[in-house]
């Protein structure tokens, strides 16, 4: 399912316009790249999971051309963790 078709399937759902379940559709994922982005806290929607940021640590890599050592710098992830609601509904 692509965005536009989880639109139209939500908007149908909730009795809105598809212009309406765009709009805030884009407010939570607006929101939720705000809150992870910028304040680097989590965000609960309970039974159907959390949204974080993880930190991938410093790592030494190979570049895959020469074969050369690189050291990969410490970095943030992006990452969501199922709920248990939503793990259920996919069993």
């Amino acid at each position: 399912m692509n965005k536009t078709e989880l639109i139209a399937v939500m908007a149908n759902r909730a009795g809105v316009t598809q212009k309406v379940t765009e709009d805030v559709l884009k407010a939570f994922t607006d929101t939720v790249s705000e809150t992870l982005g910028r304040r680097g806290e989590k965000v609960v929607v309970t039974g159907f999971g959390t949204f974080e940021v993880r930190n991938r640590v410093k790592r030494t890599g190979k570049n895959p051309r020469t074969g050369e050592l690189i050291t990969v710098p410490e970095q943030k992830s992006p990452a969501f963790r199922a709920g248990k609601l939503l793990k259920e509904a996919v069993k």
